[in-house]
């Protein structure tokens, strides 16, 4: 093989891996680390927490199942939803 075929070959290969790196670094760890946030939150819900929905709906735990939230809002109207919708405790 010509010396100058496996320079190219060479730099091909520092080329993709720069890429691999970036690809890693930029968009799977960070992915990785909000899940791995959000499986924390979920594990310390508990009853009377205050919490936002994905939808914006904020309201107050009453009851909590496997899957499920039952959540209070402001004029005591109660509402089941998906537990993983919750994205985030509401500071007092």
């Amino acid at each position: 093989m010509p010396e100058g075929g496996t320079e190219s070959l060479m730099s091909l290969v520092i080329l993709l891996v720069v890429f691999a790196a970036v690809f890693y670094f930029l968009l799977l760890r960070p992915q990785r680390r909000r899940q791995k946030e959000h499986q924390q939150l979920m594990a310390s819900l508990k009853r009377g927490d205050r919490v936002v929905s994905a939808g914006g709906i904020h309201g107050t735990i009453d009851k909590l199942d496997d899957d499920t939230a039952i959540l209070v809002l402001e004029e005591g109207t109660k509402l089941r939803m998906a537990k993983s919708s919750i994205v985030d405790k509401v500071r007092k």
